[in-house]
Formats: C-alpha cells, sequence, structure tokens
C-alpha cells in the first residue's frame, strides 16, 4: 500500500488506488440478439473508466450464433478473451470459468441483457477505492418485469433468509465488483452445486452496496424464468444451509401433535358414546398424514444424499472448448486437467 492509502476513518478498512487492470466477466447462452447492443455500449463506456479493462466472455454452450458473433468481437480486439464451453453447464458454472480466467486487481460479473448497466461500475470502483473488497448491486426498482417475476424475485430472497442465510443481501444478484483477496477464496470453493451470490457473501471480507434501478432487457427474452429461478433457490438453501431437514423435523412434530390429537378424540368419542364410524376416519386421516410426510422427509434426505452422490464424483465444473475460445494466452492456459476446469483451480500468472 503506498503513502497515499489511508485507513478510513471509523471503518477499519484501507483506500486504495483503481485496480490495475479491472476485468469484467459476461456470460452468454443464446444471446445473439443483445450481443450487438452490449458490444456498442461497452465501447462507449471502457473509455471512461479510470483504469484499463479486459473482457472475460462465457458462451455457455449456445445453440444460435452467440459464439461466431463473440469470436468476430475478440478478433477485434486482442483484450477480449472468448471461453466457449463444450456445452450448456448452467449461468453458475459459466460465471465461475469466467472468474477462474481473469487476469485483473479486481473482477466484476453482469449479465449480458444490459439489465446490469455498465456504468454502474464506476460506482463500484469509487468504493472499491475506499476499500471494499466486494461491491454488489443492489436493485431499487425493476423496470419492464412482470408482477409475477418481482413478486418471485421478492420471495427468493425471503425465502433465503428463512432458510437460514441470513448474510445473503436481499434484492442483489450476481452483479458485484470482487477484489483480488476475495476472488482466490471463491476460487477455492469448487462445490458442483453453485450459488455464486451465496458464496462471495460467505467468504466474507468488507462488502457494500451500491444502488441502481434495474432497466428492461435490451433485446431477446429471459433466460432465468420464474422455475429457474425456483430451482436456484432451492439449490442455494440446500448448498448453504440444513434448515430444509429442520423443516422437516418441525413438521414431524406438528404431525405427532396432530396424531395425540386425534387419539384423544377418538378415545372421547368412544367414552362419550358418539356415533361414529369405529376408527375408520381417524386411520385413514393418520395414514394420509403421516404417508405424506414420510414422503416429504424421504424426498428431502434424498437431495442430500444426491448432492453428496454428484460431489463425490468430481466432475469439473465446466469443460472448455479450446478450438472454439479465443484469445486464451500460451502462458495463460492452464494444465490438462485444469482446462476441463477441474476441482484444481487455474493458475494465475503473477497471483
Amino acid at each position: 500500500m503506498n503513502s497515499a492509502s489511508r485507513l478510513n476513518s471509523g471503518s477499519g478498512i484501507e483506500s486504495r488506488p483503481d485496480p490495475r487492470l479491472l476485468s469484467i466477466v459476461v456470460p452468454f447462452y443464446n444471446e445473439e440478439e443483445v450481443i450487438p447492443h452490449l458490444r456498442r455500449r461497452l465501447s462507449e463506456f471502457l473509455p471512461r473508466l479510470p483504469c484499463p479493462a479486459e473482457l472475460v466472455l462465457v458462451n455457455d454452450g449456445s445453440r444460435d450464433s452467440t459464439l461466431k458473433a463473440l469470436q468476430e468481437w475478440a478478433a477485434c480486439d486482442p483484450h477480449i478473451t472468448v471461453i466457449s464451453l463444450s456445452r450448456n453447464f448452467g449461468h453458475q458454472a459459466a460465471a465461475t470459468a469466467g472468474l477462474d480466467y481473469v487476469q485483473g486487481d479486481a473482477g466484476v460479473l453482469m449479465d449480458a441483457d444490459l439489465q446490469d448497466p455498465p456504468e454502474v461500475i464506476l460506482e463500484m470502483l469509487a468504493e472499491y477505492r475506499r476499500g471494499y473488497d466486494v461491491v454488489y448491486a443492489q436493485r431499487n426498482g425493476r423496470t419492464g418485469e412482470s408482477l409475477a417475476k418481482r413478486g418471485a424475485a421478492w420471495l427468493f430472497y425471503r425465502l433465503m433468509h428463512l432458510g437460514g442465510y441470513h448474510n445473503l443481501p436481499a434484492d442483489t444478484g450476481d452483479f458485484r465488483l470482487i477484489s483480488t483477496p476475495c476472488l482466490q477464496a471463491l476460487r477455492s470453493m469448487r462445490e458442483t452445486h453453485r450459488f455464486i451470490r451465496g458464496m462471495v457473501s460467505w467468504v466474507g471480507f468488507p462488502q457494500t452496496a451500491v444502488r441502481f434501478k434495474r432497466p428492461p432487457r435490451v433485446a431477446g427474452k429471459t433466460k432465468y424464468g420464474l422455475g429457474r429461478m425456483l430451482w436456484l433457490a432451492w439449490a442455494g438453501a440446500l448448498s448453504f444451509s440444513p434448515m430444509p431437514l429442520r423443516v422437516v423435523f418441525g413438521l414431524g412434530v406438528i404431525v405427532a401433535a396432530a396424531t395425540v390429537g386425534i387419539g384423544i378424540y377418538a378415545v372421547g368419542s368412544m367414552l362419550l358414546h358418539y356415533y361414529v364410524v369405529r376408527g375408520w376416519t381417524s386411520i385413514m386421516f393418520t395414514l394420509c398424514l403421516i404417508g405424506s410426510f414420510n414422503l416429504i422427509g424421504l424426498s428431502m434426505v434424498g437431495e442430500y444424499v444426491a448432492k453428496i452422490f454428484e460431489e463425490v464424483k468430481g466432475r469439473p465444473l465446466y469443460i472448455i472448448d479450446p478450438v472454439r475460445s479465443r484469445n486464451l494466452k500460451a502462458d495463460d492456459e492452464p494444465v490438462a486437467a485444469e482446462v476441463f476446469g477441474s476441482s484444481s483451480v487455474p493458475s494465475r500468472p503473477g497471483k
């Protein structure tokens, strides 16, 4: 830290200069309609940055002409790296691939559809200079999204908090700046089922937010519908908390209490000579209740066992297609196992 650095009063963090190189990671999946808009917007924005920047563009097995457009873009600029995955591994795996290959002192992860405005990066850099290692973009509005989508997003974060993950900032996506120390910690976490925004919160380091109003998609259709959002919430809950099992335990207690109540009712009915078809109601109700609870409990445990099974196989998080990737530098290529995104982390020169 140079002499210009100072300790921000009362914050416990040290100020620092702009990164020597800023890496911007953008995953793509079937975004051919978006690329011209993104390319024009970034071409206008990057000269405004107070530091040099590189673009790490990750093609997540797109089936349209996304890869061709990215290759043409990279052919015009040596500061653009295109990483093409061998198939669609999912947004979180594609984002991981991009973050594994950044060269900068800080990396920014953003979506391709321009719902994450590049201009917000300037505010992120201001917080980075103050000393924060993670600066996440927190939405204070969602323009152009349906009521169902906004409601699902609202419910997503509240369910995660109820699930026991209280450190996850509400109304934030993966759009954030991550410094090298935090990025190195994040790279050491190679679990198969990834929930990057939760992982970044878990590793700690000084973190803060910048607020922005999220604009609508510039083109194309969202690849993250309600179903995928709910699946991401489910994956995050299972990956970060045993709370679902505890919920099942709570349901078991409720079922047990209900069963005791039914037993008291049955005995009381017999003693008071109420007319009932003896045993039928209580038996059927109890059987249905306990049977349903057993199925829910077994399914929940099965989910955890399945995740353990997938983890112990040790399969790569992603597989890079080196033939279709562009501008991967010779001294930057990991060894054979790492090219396929194994549990080991790609080595970074000078890191």
